[in-house]
């Protein structure tokens, strides 16, 4: 399969099964539109009709043009057949029970109220709670026993708001740090927070022993307090952005990034995104919210178009500020188009359900954080493991070919299928799709390979 499309001056043509990124001219670009339902001659002699006010564009150049499509074709970097549909079922087969990633629910509680949370305050529509060092401590030795020879394995500390039990995040870092050398384990930490909590201790001990740090902020102070309130309905935009700061200048800048939530109320995101740039942070993320159609914060389809033009404006943005030598990433367009990832995750995807799980604060297993509190999500739990085996290997064989209406989309293997529950809760089962956020999904990718091919032009003149 190949898709093409135009941006910012630029004729793309992906190859969907071999990853092949090709910036071509216009009549390669109308030739490969033409060439796989046309004959030579035909190809030659359509070209040559629409380019007929062109001098410039004469038969010899087309037909050289044609055979150079066609070395393309021949070497497997253009119109690719796809070999991955009768294997990609055998991928997370091959992994068997390993484990290699658990994102531990240390607090169903949470400081802020905002509106358009998905964990409903972070009680996951169930009880508030903290996991005690007892549950952690199971569920990292759970995590180890279940990892097979794997070195590097990651634990996610997510809440509600993790700070709210922050004692227990040390002392399972701690213990885990003890585990490394016996069992031949190297830990990665991250740590999700909304920043209200953040003191010196915070910031001493996250730069020290977290991978990755995942600061919550909205962007503009009118947008940010608008959503993400305390219980007395006070925004807390100039509590924590003075936290972040200190916390990212400790950190070098890097090692973490900005993680905002775009509504209804906001489309033209990229105004939060370029203002968290002006407060000095760099490596930057802002999803789309995820919620029921009707919600006041729910996107709409006149806001679908704003954002995709403002995913455009963001790639060129970031082009612009890259000459000028200020650049900024954004989580969505980091891209490699050289080496990775691999086949197994192009197709496989995130891992939820096998590779990946949530641990609430008793112990219970979900397939990722945004199963936890439907029951019938529930894998098992941290002392006996995996009991729901069905559902286990619904999630082992759920991929990028597992969902029908992903057959004919050209981005499947950039999303692997997408995101499991964002399908459950769009569609009501985790091999449906949510439409919307594909919509998103296709022109992200569109934006990104073509920030990166014009990095790469940049970069070779």
């Amino acid at each position: 399969m190949v898709h093409q499309y135009k941006l910012n001056g630029y004729n793309l043509v992906l190859d969907t099964c071999s990853g092949g990124v090709h910036v071509v001219d216009e009549v390669a670009y109308d030739l490969i539109a033409l060439y796989p339902d046309h004959t030579p001659e035909e190809i030659v002699q359509t070209l040559l009709e629409t380019y007929r006010d062109r001098p410039d564009v004469t038969e010899a150049e087309i037909r050289e043009c044609l055979a150079d499509v066609e070395s393309l074709v021949k070497s497997g970097q253009l119109y690719t057949p796809d070999t991955f549909s009768d294997i990609a079922g055998t991928f997370k087969e091959r992994s068997g029970g390993v484990v290699k990633a658990l994102c531990l629910h240390v607090a169903h509680t949470c400081n802020l109220n905002c509106s358009y949370c998905f964990a409903s305050q972070g009680k996951y529509h169930g009880d508030r709670a903290l996991m005690s060092f007892e549950v952690g401590k199971q569920a990292l030795d759970f995590l180890i026993a279940h990892s097979g020879t794997r070195t590097n394995l990651e634990v996610d500390f997510f809440g509600g708001e993790p700070l709210m039990n922050w004692q227990v995040v040390k002392d399972l870092v701690a213990y885990a740090r003890t585990q490394e050398g016996p069992h031949h384990k190297r830990f990665r930490f991250t740590l999700t927070t909304n920043g209200m909590l953040i003191d010196q201790d915070v910031i001493d001990f996250a730069n020290r022993e977290m991978d990755n740090v995942v600061l919550s902020l909205d962007g503009r102070k009118e947008i940010h307090d608008a959503l993400r309130v305390d219980y007395a309905g006070n925004g807390s935009y100039d509590r924590v952005v003075p936290k972040f700061q200190e916390l990212v200048k400790a950190r070098g800048g890097s090692r973490y990034y900005m993680r905002g939530t775009f509504t209804h109320r906001n489309p033209d995101f990229t105004k939060d995104l370029f203002h968290m740039a002006d407060l000095g942070f760099t490596e930057l993320s802002m999803e789309p919210v995820v919620c029921a159609p009707g919600d006041p914060a729910a996107l709409t389809a006149e806001d679908l178009e704003v954002v995709k033009d403002q995913y455009e404006l963001l790639a060129r943005e970031m082009l612009k500020r890259h000459k000028e030598g200020r650049p900024i990433t954004f989580y969505h367009y980091m891209l490699d188009l050289t080496g990775g990832p691999c086949v197994y995750k192009r197709v496989s995807g995130c891992g939820s359900g096998t590779e990946y799980m949530a641990v609430t604060p008793w112990g219970d297993l979900y397939p990722c954080h945004q199963f936890v509190g439907e029951e019938s999500y529930k894998l098992g739990d941290v002392w006996s493991g995996v009991t729901n085996t069905a559902l286990r290997e619904e999630f082992r064989s759920c991929n990028a070919y597992a969902r029908p209406a992903c057959a004919d989309c050209w981005a499947r293997l950039y999303c692997s299928g997408g995101c499991a529950a964002n399908a459950y809760h769009a569609s009501g089962s985790i091999r449906g799709i949510y439409e919307a956020g594909c919509e998103l999904f296709r022109k992200r990718m569109e934006c990104a390979i073509m920030l990166q091919a014009a990095l790469a032009e940049e970069a070779e003149a």
